[in-house]
C-alpha cells in the first residue's frame, strides 16, 4: 500500500555536520549496522551472496534512500562491485517498523537500501553518485508520484569519510542542479548512528529482490 499523498516538506541538506565517531569502514559488519545482529536468513536473488553476512573482509557497506527501495535496490545490484543488497527502513523513530507503518509516513523511516561493496572494484563516491543521479535529489518527501516522508532523498553515512564526501559530493551537484533549473537539494544527510534508532531496520523478505521476482512491478527507479 502507498501512502496517502501529501504536500512534500523541503529539508535543505546540511554541507557540513559534526563528525560522526565511529569506527573505520572495514571493521563495520552485520552486527554493527542491522537491526538482529546480521541474522537475515537466504541467499541475495540475484547475486546469490548472503544477505546477512559474513561479509567478506575489507568489504565496505554503505546506507542510502532514494524513494522506492525496490528499484534502488536493483540499481545498485547491478552496480559493478557491489556484493550485496538489502532494502529495509532507516533514519525514524521506530524499533523494529513494519512496511504498512512505514508508508503510513508516522515511524520516520525512509525507505532504504543497504549495499555491500568491493572497494578494489568500485567506491562510496561512485555508487553515490550512481544513486544521485537515478532519482531526484530536490523534491523534499517525495520522489515522482510517491508522496510522504519515507520516499524522501537520505544518506546515512557510517563514518566520517562518508560523510565528508557526500557533503562535497553534493555541494558540487547544487549548482549544476540549479543550472538544470531544479530547485535546492533537500536529501538528508545524518550519520547512521545519530539517527533516532542508530540501525539500519531489515525489511520484510518479500521486498528482497522485488524486482527479479516481479520484473513489470511498479519502481520510478528501474
Amino acid at each position: 500500500a502507498r501512502a496517502t499523498p501529501k504536500s512534500p516538506v523541503a529539508r535543505p541538506f546540511p554541507t557540513r555536520r559534526p563528525p560522526s565517531i565511529l569506527a573505520p569502514m572495514t571493521a563495520f559488519t552485520p552486527t554493527d549496522i542491522l537491526d538482529d545482529g546480521g541474522h537475515v536468513a537466504g541467499e541475495h536473488l540475484v547475486l546469490g551472496t548472503p544477505y546477512g553476512g559474513p561479509w567478506p573482509d575489507g568489504h565496505q557497506a554503505m546506507v542510502v534512500a532514494a524513494g522506492c527501495f525496490w528499484g534502488v535496490e536493483k540499481l545498485l545490484w547491478n552496480a559493478p562491485g557491489v556484493w550485496t543488497t538489502l532494502p529495509g527502513y532507516a533514519g525514524g523513530a521506530t524499533t523494529w517498523p513494519s512496511y504498512r507503518e512505514v508508508c503510513g509516513g508516522r515511524t520516520g523511516h525512509t525507505e532504504s537500501v543497504l549495499a555491500v561493496f568491493d572497494p578494489e572494484r568500485t567506491s562510496f563516491a561512485q555508487l553515490l553518485r550512481l544513486v544521485l543521479e537515478n532519482h531526484d535529489p530536490t523534491q523534499g518527501d517525495r520522489q515522482g508520484n510517491d508522496i510522504g516522508p519515507q520516499y524522501r532523498s537520505a544518506v546515512f553515512p557510517l563514518n566520517e569519510e562518508q560523510a565528508r564526501i557526500t557533503a562535497d559530493t553534493l555541494e558540487a551537484y547544487a549548482p549544476r542542479l540549479a543550472r538544470a533549473g531544479f530547485g535546492p537539494i533537500t536529501t538528508e544527510v545524518t550519520p547512521l548512528d545519530q539517527t533516532p534508532t542508530g540501525r539500519f531496520w531489515v525489511a520484510e523478505p518479500f521486498h528482497r529482490g522485488y524486482l527479479e521476482a516481479n520484473p513489470n512491478g511498479y519502481c520510478p527507479v528501474h
